[in-house]
């Protein structure tokens, strides 16, 4: 076998472990690259050619290989900890005031600090807008 056939082999085992480290199917096709190489490298072709098919093999199917991937990886449906929170109904336990900002809403059965453009009295329902640290932006609910 002639050496550059076994340069060629150690590189496609090289993106092998990079492309296993990263989950981009990028250094997956510099692996098929890699071994067209090789195969070309047994049947005697030039270094040129050799580095002309590892280039095309891997510029073909790069951008094969990222529609794949977003094909098969999909976002996560749910969202979960303080962002399940957002669009969630509660109610004002302590007067939400703007201009001193202070106030307490109560969502899913926990005490949170609130803050809402607006006052908003005691026993109001609500609904969250958004979280920012340990504090929820909210609005009162348009279903009282």
């Amino acid at each position: 076998m002639p050496t550059l056939f076994w340069l060629w082999l150690a590189a496609a085992v090289i993106f092998l472990i990079v492309e296993i480290a990263t989950p981009t199917l990028v250094f997956g096709s510099f692996v098929v690259g890699a071994v067209g190489a090789a195969v070309a490298s047994t049947m005697h072709a030039s270094v040129l050619l050799q580095l002309g098919i590892f280039a095309g093999i891997s510029i073909i199917l790069i951008p094969l290989t990222r529609s794949l991937a977003r094909k098969i990886t999909k976002p996560s449906p749910q969202v979960t900890n303080v962002d399940a929170m957002v669009g969630r109904p509660g109610l004002v336990i302590r007067k939400i005031d703007p201009a001193s900002d202070s106030g307490q809403v109560r969502v899913d059965g926990q005490v949170w600090q609130a803050r809402s453009d607006v006052a908003i009295d005691e026993g109001v329902k609500i609904t969250v807008d958004r979280v920012t640290g340990a504090r929820l932006h909210v609005h009162v609910s348009e279903n009282i």
